[in-house]
């Protein structure tokens, strides 16, 4: 019998750069049970052990960052320049996570008659599904944690993007962390992945990806009472008032949505304009868009690269026909999966460009009254995870922050993620959160001792 294999593809380039075995679901059985051997080596080493060999690998890490940074290039098409910022993210999650060892504290609890502790321990083995538009940071977003929990993982890295992972898991390795404790398992969702979810020795699923799949985790989850973290679409609105800075709002709205070629679940791709200024807006926005460099990610200069595969360029494409009006970048004609940035600006509130999410350069401008329009539009939506408010009102920014359903919101710029805060979707945007103070307990269970006092 032959080993399944897949192709790994320059989406730049359309050519073939490597070829990665699959991973059968007996082969995942395999790799369950000895992840299971090497956890019970890892949960039971010191904390200060397990902290400073987590520290080695962000140092390994540290070394090979332009190394990793190719290699993203290639295989997934990102600009050089978030290509090193990735890299970087996977250093400093772990530096970060190193951090939280040592600090991951249970409580004393004042109790009649006894003293009450809590105590974290790992859960064992976790499986982490990571995406193909972040390849490396989400990989780590769920692996720093849950390694320095006392866990550990079993990476499955998307089909197209299993590079970046497998050379990671080498870094290990070279770093000194024990053998077995963290695997990469390239493959097929629906076998490989699938293989993970059903396993009754994989603790818990951490999922980035599409709704859809994230809704058949969870199914697939809830006869073993798995544990699930989900991090999964989004159709984030970009609020702009009449009051805020315009100019600056203009300026900073193409990156909202066209960082990463638009394949990003935070993306702004609901750009919702007063109406007094909606006008004025189109205008400052115009220049933007069109000036946007789009071509080889390995420029220095490229702001945006092309799409990960011609399925993903003939899904964006069957939302945006020609005869749509609205503002248009450029980008290169040829081999590679290519598409101009696109902003649509004259659409119906529920046209499927403006309510699903399109996972490309693509977004929506809609205009609304007042504040109440502008949340109510904000929320139409069965996805909450990201979204930006333009105003220089305080108290507007306090009002409507606290009125948009979602679980990331910046006033006055377009930031979504820091490794020190937490991430996560309200809504169909996900279950639970990653990252900040708190990433390490969601690799926990809490266990309550009580012990009598009495005579």
């Amino acid at each position: 019998m032959t080993h399944a294999h897949h192709e790994v593809v320059n989406p730049a380039t359309g050519e073939v750069i490597e070829t990665v075995p699959a991973t059968s679901a007996a082969e995942v059985d395999a790799a369950v049970a000895r992840a299971a051997k090497a956890q019970e080596g890892w949960a039971a080493a010191a904390p200060a052990d397990r902290a400073r060999l987590l520290r080695r690998f962000a140092g390994v890490v540290d070394e090979h960052i332009e190394e990793l940074a190719r290699l993203e290039v290639r295989e997934a098409g990102h600009t050089i320049g978030n290509a090193r910022w990735e890299a970087g993210n996977v250093r400093d999650l772990l530096d970060f996570a190193a951090g939280g060892v040592e600090r991951l504290n249970g409580r004393q609890i004042p109790v009649a008659g006894g003293l009450d502790i809590t105590i974290l321990e790992p859960l064992g083995v976790i499986g982490v599904i990571a995406p193909w538009n972040f390849p490396m940071p989400i990989a780590a977003w769920g692996t720093a944690p849950a390694l320095a929990a006392g866990n550990a993982v079993l990476l499955k890295p998307a089909e197209t993007t299993p590079l970046t992972a497998l050379r990671l898991a080498e870094l290990a390795l070279e770093a000194g962390l024990p053998e077995h404790l963290f695997q990469v398992l390239p493959g097929a969702g629906d076998v490989t992945g699938n293989a993970l979810v059903e396993h009754p020795g994989v603790a818990k699923i951490v999922f980035t990806g599409s709704t859809r799949v994230g809704k058949s985790i969870m199914a697939t989850s809830a006869p073993l009472v798995k544990r699930v973290t989900l991090e999964l679409g989004g159709k984030s609105p970009n609020i702009v008032f009449a009051d805020s800075d315009l100019g600056a709002a203009a300026a900073a709205t193409p990156m909202s949505f066209l960082d990463n070629s638009g394949q990003d679940c935070c993306a702004r791709t609901r750009i919702l304009v007063q109406r007094t200024v909606y006008d004025r807006f189109l205008d400052l926005l115009a220049p933007a868009i069109e000036s946007v460099i789009v071509g080889d990610p390995a420029d220095e200069k490229t702001q945006m690269g092309p799409l990960i595969s011609q399925i993903q360029l003939d899904r964006v494409r069957s939302y945006v026909p020609d005869d749509l009006p609205g503002i248009r970048g450029s980008a290169p004609d040829g081999p590679g999966f290519w598409f101009a940035p696109t902003v649509l600006t004259d659409i119906a509130p529920d046209a499927p460009a403006a309510c699903e999410e399109v996972f490309g350069p693509v977004a929506a401008v809609l205009p609304f009254d007042d504040e109440a329009d502008a949340i109510r539009l904000a929320n139409a939506t069965d996805y909450g995870l990201s979204g930006s408010i333009w105003t220089r009102d305080i108290g507007r920014a306090l009002r409507v922050s606290r009125a948009v359903a979602a679980g990331n919101l910046s006033v006055n710029s377009h930031s979504s993620v820091r490794y020190s805060t937490p991430f996560g979707g309200y809504k169909q945007s996900g279950l639970g959160r990653e990252l900040g103070p708190d990433a390490l307990t969601a690799f926990t269970e809490t266990k309550n001792v009580f012990i009598s006092t009495e005579a």
